[in-house]
C-alpha cells in the first residue's frame, strides 16, 4: 500500500516527523510478535533506516520500558488467551521505584484513556495478589486487603486486546467501551497470574512484599495527617 498526501487536500506543506513515525512503527512491532517492520527516511541529508522485530512481543516492550530501571525480577510475567473471538495479551514487571506505568491497546490503537480491558486487568491483578497473599499467610488474616494502588506501585504493564467490533469512547476516541472485554480480560489474567504465582513463589513473594510496604507507607502517612489534625490548636 502506498500513501502520498494529496496537496489539494493537505493544503499546508506536508512535513513528516520521522521520530514520531519511527516510535509508532516500533510500537507496532512490539504489539505484533514476530512481525518485522522497517522505516526509511529518503530525504536528502536525512537518509536512515530503522528495522524492528521482537520475538518477545509485548514482554519485550515491558523490558524496553524498564531497561534503565531496577527490576525486582528479571523476566516479565506474560499471559495470553482467547475467548469469544477476543484475544488478550498481558505482560507485567515490577521495578523498585514507586511510579506506575500501565499502557493499554485495542487493535493496536493506544487507548490512552484506558477502558474495559484495563479495568479487567486491574481487577484481576488486585484480587489474585490478595488471594495468594492470604492463602500463603504473606498477609495476616486481620490485615486489610491490599488496594489497587498498593499492588500497582512500581508496576510496568502492557495490556493488548484484539476485538472484532471495538467500541471506542471518550473525547479522543481512545477509550475501549466493549463491556464483554472486561470479564474476558479478568478471566485470562486471573488464570495466568495464578499459574505464574504457583510456579514462581519467590517472585510472587517479592511482589507482595512490595505491595505490603506500599500499604504500610500509605497507612502511616494517613495516620500522620490525622495526628497533625488532632494536635493543631
Amino acid at each position: 500500500v502506498h500513501f502520498t498526501p494529496d496537496p489539494e487536500i493537505f493544503t499546508e506543506t506536508v512535513e513528516f516527523d520521522f521520530e514520531k513515525l519511527n516510535k509508532r512503527v516500533q510500537e507496532l512491532a512490539f504489539l505484533n510478535r514476530g512481525l518485522r517492520i522497517s522505516i526509511t527516511d529518503k530525504r536528502e541529508g536525512l537518509e536512515q533506516t530503522k528495522d524492528y522485530h521482537y520475538e518477545g512481543g509485548i514482554a519485550s516492550y515491558v523490558q524496553y520500558i524498564n531497561e534503565n530501571k531496577d527490576v525486582i525480577f528479571e523476566n516479565p510475567i506474560y499471559t495470553d488467551g482467547e475467548m469469544d473471538d477476543i484475544t488478550v495479551e498481558v505482560a507485567i514487571q515490577y521495578t523498585t521505584g514507586y511510579h506506575e506505568t500501565v499502557m493499554s491497546f485495542a487493535n493496536n490503537i493506544h487507548t490512552h484513556e484506558g477502558g474495559t480491558h484495563e479495568q479487567g486487568f486491574r481487577t484481576a491483578l488486585t484480587r489474585v495478589i490478595n488471594d495468594y497473599a492470604k492463602k500463603n499467610k504473606l498477609l495476616k488474616e486481620n490485615e486489610d486487603n491490599l488496594t489497587g494502588e498498593d499492588v500497582r506501585e512500581g508496576l510496568t504493564a502492557v495490556v493488548s486486546v484484539k476485538v472484532l467490533e471495538p467500541q471506542f469512547e471518550g473525547q479522543t476516541k481512545t477509550k475501549l467501551g466493549n463491556s464483554e472485554v472486561k470479564g474476558i480480560t479478568d478471566v485470562i489474567v486471573t488464570e495466568g497470574l495464578k499459574t505464574f504465582f504457583e510456579e514462581h513463589p519467590q517472585d510472587a513473594k517479592k511482589i507482595i512484599e512490595k505491595a505490603t510496604m506500599a500499604s504500610r507507607a500509605r497507612e502511616a502517612a494517613r495516620k500522620a495527617v490525622s495526628y497533625t489534625h488532632l494536635t493543631l490548636p
